[in-house]
C-alpha cells in the first residue's frame, strides 16, 4: 500500500531518496526554498544545474529536472518549476498540477522509493495556499498508485498556515489504496 505523510519540518533536513525543490526556470537558484536548497546542497548540485541551464536553457514552468542532492540528506533533487500566480487566468492551476505530476514522474523514473514535496509556488510565487494544496494533494493522490517505484510521498510544510491547510484536506480523504499519515 502506498503511503502519503504530512509533516511540518524543514524539507532540506528530511532524509528521503528524492527531495523536490520549488525551482525557478533558470535552475540557477532564486528566492525562498530554492535559495536555501542551493545554499545547502553545495557546488556539485550547482554544477549540474549550470550544465542543465547551458544544455537546455533551464526548465520550463510545469516541468522538472533531476540533479544530485549534493550535501542534502537525499540522493536526488528534483527541481520542479511551478508557476507565478498572476490572476488565475494564465493557466496557473494546470501548470502547478504539471509541476507536481512531472516531479512525481521523475521520482519514479529514478526509482526513488521515498520523495518529499514542498508547497510549490506558495512562497515568493504567490500561489494561493488553499488552491495550491488542493492541486498538490489531488495530483499526487490520483497519480501515485500508477507508479511502481515510489512507495511513500511526504508533504513537508514549513509554515503553520500551509500545514493546517494540508491537514484539513488530508483528514477528509479515505482512499483504500493509499494510507494517509499526519504527524
Amino acid at each position: 500500500m502506498k503511503k502519503v505523510h504530512l509533516i511540518q519540518a524543514d524539507i532540506t533536513a528530511f532524509a528521503v531518496h528524492a527531495i523536490v525543490n520549488s525551482a525557478n526556470k533558470s535552475l540557477l537558484g532564486g528566492g525562498g526554498l530554492d535559495y536555501v536548497v542551493h545554499k545547502k546542497a553545495g557546488p556539485l548540485m550547482k554544477e549540474e544545474c549550470i550544465r542543465l541551464n547551458q544544455q537546455k536553457g533551464g526548465c520550463p514552468t510545469g516541468q522538472a529536472e533531476v540533479t544530485t542532492a549534493g550535501n542534502l540528506p537525499a540522493k536526488y533533487l528534483i527541481h520542479a518549476v511551478g508557476p507565478r500566480w498572476l490572476d488565475g487566468e494564465h493557466n496557473e492551476p494546470q501548470l502547478l498540477c504539471d509541476a507536481y505530476s512531472n516531479a512525481l514522474f521523475k521520482a519514479n523514473e529514478i526509482h526513488a522509493l521515498t520523495v518529499s514535496f514542498p508547497c510549490i509556488s506558495t512562497g515568493v510565487y504567490g500561489f494561493p495556499p488553499q488552491k495550491a494544496a488542493e492541486i498538490a494533494i489531488g495530483t499526487i493522490l490520483s497519480m501515485l498508485p500508477q507508479y511502481d517505484h515510489v512507495a511513500e510521498v511526504f508533504f513537508i510544510c514549513r509554515e503553520d498556515e500551509n500545514y493546517l491547510i494540508y491537514k484539513n484536506l488530508l483528514s477528509n480523504i479515505d482512499d483504500p489504496n493509499i494510507q494517509i499519515l499526519i504527524s
